[in-house]
């Protein structure tokens, strides 16, 4: 009697179809993710579920012009389809990049790596961490956890493409969402927060959670913001992320190449800053991030490196097209960014007169011009002498001015695949206040 064949893994016949196909390349990725979901009201669990899915991105490429350019498309193939249903979806794709008209690039070809020697995932126990973690909170009856959401997940990744990469590796992620509410006789308010990682950091958590329970408390009795004209800005929270960020998306090759960025390996970027230098790392492995891969997501090997020393790019990251037509070797798509701590001390930042911010109704900085802006929901004014919390207003300006003058802690604090200085000082900030 002859044994049973094995059946073949989906991925693999997406792979045999797509070696017959009209396609000139392709890329796989295939990620299978097992999920815990939780849901409490206050601390009562409300309900809770398990997700085990897969899904499998294609996207192919085809050489139009004679090979002069490239075209692509991409798409999910979903796991219960047959095989003529996968040829068809595959057809289409590539009627889909004969429209799409870029220069030729070629794509990543296989390289020499390390594996991460990364822990077992127990998406169990990184769930049952939290839900730990989260009723050891500091309520009080005035300041306390309206509801919150715990989502952990273990994931397996596959990279595959037609040049011969086909990369293992799994990785988690978490996130939790927290609504806090405070109290008095008259008020009642809500502060929402949502924390991205990749386990479950219970003291960091905690510590978080416990300062948003004392930001609701000053809330309520906050003062309107004064009308402050230009004044120093202090960000202490994860809204200082989105300053980073705007580093970041200037070393960004596509940034450069689209001319959205006009920096240049080599020459420093504010060559009048009297302040703090930014130096930005890219970094394989951050700990407890939900972006601790081995290979970005179009298979190039992920390294620890430099990107920006002291204000001056010494490489840039980004998607292979864009490294190709500008010529950079040994990068790929950055993932974790590690930011050097600052010249200052969490004291020497946090003096003089300046408005230190932690809740904001929105923050955002601009990744192509550097402008900022943000609605003031509570600050803390020190005035020199004493300390009002306050809310309102809002305030703005631009980062290619603010990079000229900014300081940073030497204290450190990270947000999921970020670590950054803790405190983040900017000078001569626009605050238009409502008093």
């Amino acid at each position: 009697m002859r044994g049973r064949r094995k059946e073949k893994k989906m991925t693999d016949k997406i792979i045999d179809i797509l070696k017959a196909s009209d396609a000139d390349g392709f890329e796989i990725t295939d990620t299978t993710t097992m999920a815990y979901e939780f849901y409490f009201i206050k601390h009562r669990l409300d309900q809770n579920r398990v997700r085990d899915v897969e899904h499998i991105n294609v996207k192919v490429y085809k050489k139009l012009d004679d090979g002069k350019m490239l075209g692509s498309a991409s798409g999910e193939i979903y796991p219960t389809l047959t095989d003529e249903e996968i040829k068809e979806e595959i057809n289409k794709l590539i009627s889909r990049a004969e429209n799409v008209k870029n220069p030729f690039y070629e794509l990543n070809k296989p390289e020499d790596y390390e594996v991460s020697k990364s822990e077992d995932v127990d998406v169990s126990q990184i769930a049952e961490n939290f839900v730990k973690a989260m009723k050891e909170l500091p309520e009080t009856d005035t300041e306390y956890i309206n509801s919150y959401e715990i989502f952990a997940e273990k994931n397996k990744r596959r990279f595959i493409n037609s040049e011969g990469i086909d990369i293992s590796f799994e990785y988690p992620s978490s996130m939790v969402e927290v609504v806090v509410n405070a109290r008095d006789s008259e008020h009642e308010i809500e502060l929402y927060r949502m924390y991205k990682a990749g386990s479950c950091d219970s003291e960091n958590l905690k510590k978080d959670i416990a300062e948003v329970l004392r930001y609701g408390k000053d809330k309520l009795i906050a003062k309107p913001t004064p009308k402050l004209g230009k004044a120093a800005v202090v960000f202490p929270t994860s809204d200082a992320v989105q300053i980073y960020s705007w580093f970041v998306e200037k070393c960004n090759a596509g940034f450069i190449y689209s001319k959205y960025s006009d920096w240049e390996i080599g020459k420093e970027v504010a060559p009048r800053a009297k302040g703090d230098k930014v130096t930005l790392k890219s970094v394989k492995y951050l700990p407890n991030s939900s972006k601790n891969f081995d290979v970005d997501d179009e298979g190039a090997v992920i390294r620890d490196m430099t990107v920006l020393d002291k204000n001056v790019p010494t490489t840039f990251f980004g998607g292979r097209r864009f490294r190709y037509y500008l010529g950079i070797k040994d990068s790929y798509l950055a993932c974790n960014f590690d930011v050097e701590g600052g010249s200052k001390t969490s004291e020497e930042i946090r003096s003089g007169k300046y408005l230190e911010i932690v809740e904001f109704s929105d923050f955002a900085v601009d990744s192509i011009s550097g402008d900022i802006a943000g609605e003031i929901r509570l600050g803390y004014y020190h005035d020199g002498e004493k300390v009002t919390p306050v809310s309102g207003g809002s305030i703005s300006g631009c980062m290619t001015d603010f990079v000229n003058e900014m300081y940073m802690s030497k204290e450190k604090r990270q947000y999921d695949n970020f670590n950054i200085p803790a405190l983040t000082r900017l000078e001569n900030v626009s605050v238009t206040g409502v008093e």
